[in-house]
């Protein structure tokens, strides 16, 4: 069933004109983007214990931006890792690889399509296995504006304007008032990036889901200047990181997380070690919608790379922003890194170089900028927004953590 809302004229012009054949064997800067965050399969791992298990003592000591929880005892000791939760990065790096020889330009945030003295950007995205965790809390009026949010802030890597969003509602049978729960969600995504939801399609599958599940895709497309693209080409050692703060898990991870909750024997009604919110609450936490507060940084110039921080955490997602030959940087106690991301390290033992390659640790959005820009930046984060200083541009490759 397609669900189609009449467009403006000049929108349907751009859309129609966008699809010229003539503009197939240009090359723009990044013709098309593919993002392996792999954290869609499904693990065969049990619902979350609901036992009513208590944390014997939640204490928190600090010592700069660091807590030490007092855990109750699980029966592992072992280190818990993405891939044991059934992610393999690097197999998805091999597939973008392989999928790069066939088609030539992919690697950015968003693809790039050439549209007179615009480009059009377009991202796609859905927000995992965070939906087992909706389905398990009952929480479905949010999940809509992590889908928005995942396609949304890709885009705007680039420097782009949202213009519109479509998306796919799939499920065996389908329940209407949930249904509406989940696009109403979608509807206030669109509504924090100032886009238009043009319409969707609802799949009702018998037998293919589960009773009660959905899964859910989105696509975003929007426009930006050919002159006014943010590409990182003029990016140079020196330039600063500057990181905007997450809400929390947002939406990458979960098959990882929803393993750590296993080991805790917790439920997602009890309490986050250390914090007045049920861990339920913590981790359904909607993701931040960046477009308008990145939109009006950008307009202030000096903004020259942008980097979405998602599967791959910090490790994989700022080198992508980068000319060859620089890496980057990172300040470790340069923000407060949540507590629910100490409670997942942990609970699981999982190493620092697994968190800062799967999560987001804290900043959602990460700018390199010029030093003038960064300055700037800083003083209007005492206002309006947080923002703040996480490192720097060095020669060399990779990221490097201090």
């Amino acid at each position: 069933m397609t669900i189609t809302f009449r467009a403006n004229t000049d929108l349907s012009r751009c859309v129609a004109c966008s699809i010229r054949p003539s503009d197939h064997n240009s090359s723009p800067t990044q013709r098309y983007a593919r993002r392996c965050t792999f954290n869609r399969s499904a693990n065969g791992f049990q619902p979350l214990s609901v036992a009513s298990n208590q944390l014997g003592s939640a204490r928190r000591m600090r010592n700069g931006c660091h807590r030490v929880f007092s855990m109750m005892k699980n029966s592992s000791s072992e280190s818990l890792t993405y891939k044991d939760a059934g992610v393999d990065i690097d197999a998805g790096s091999e597939l973008v690889r392989r999928i790069a020889k066939m088609a030539p330009g992919i690697g950015g945030f968003g693809g790039l399509f050439p549209l007179g003295d615009s480009y059009l950007v377009a991202g796609t995205d859905g927000v995992g296995t965070k939906l087992k965790l909706a389905f398990e809390t009952g929480i479905h009026e949010t999940i809509g504006v992590d889908l928005v949010a995942m396609s949304v802030n890709d885009i705007v890597t680039s420097g782009a304007k949202p213009l519109f969003f479509l998306d796919y509602f799939a499920t065996s049978h389908l329940d209407v008032d949930l249904a509406e729960k989940v696009i109403k969600g979608i509807v206030d995504g669109c509504q924090q990036s100032d886009c238009t939801l043009l319409g969707g399609e609802t799949a009702e599958m018998p037998d293919f889901y589960a009773d009660g599940e959905y899964d859910l895709s989105g696509f975003a497309v929007g426009i930006v200047k050919r002159d006014a693209v943010i590409n990182g080409r003029d990016i140079v050692a020196g330039d600063v990181l500057i990181g905007l703060p997450s809400s929390g898990v947002h939406s990458n991870g979960f098959s990882l997380v929803r393993r750590v909750l296993s080991r805790s024997g917790l439920s997602l009604k009890d309490k986050l070690p250390g914090e007045d919110v049920t861990l339920g609450e913590a981790l359904m936490a909607p993701t931040v919608i960046y477009v308008k507060q990145v939109l009006d940084l950008i307009s202030k110039g000096g903004i020259k790379g942008i980097a979405h921080i998602t599967g791959g955490g910090f490790t994989d997602n700022i080198p992508r922003v980068f000319p060859n030959g620089l890496g980057a940087v990172i300040h470790s106690n340069s923000w407060n890194v949540p507590t629910l991301f100490e409670w997942i390290q942990e609970v699981g033992k999982i190493d620092d170089a697994e968190m800062r390659r799967t999560f987001n640790m804290g900043i959602g959005m990460v700018l390199v900028v010029s030093k003038e820009a960064a300055h700037r930046i800083l003083e209007d984060g005492d206002g309006a927004y947080k923002a703040y200083h996480i490192g720097e541009v060095v020669g060399g490759g990779g990221v490097s953590y201090h």
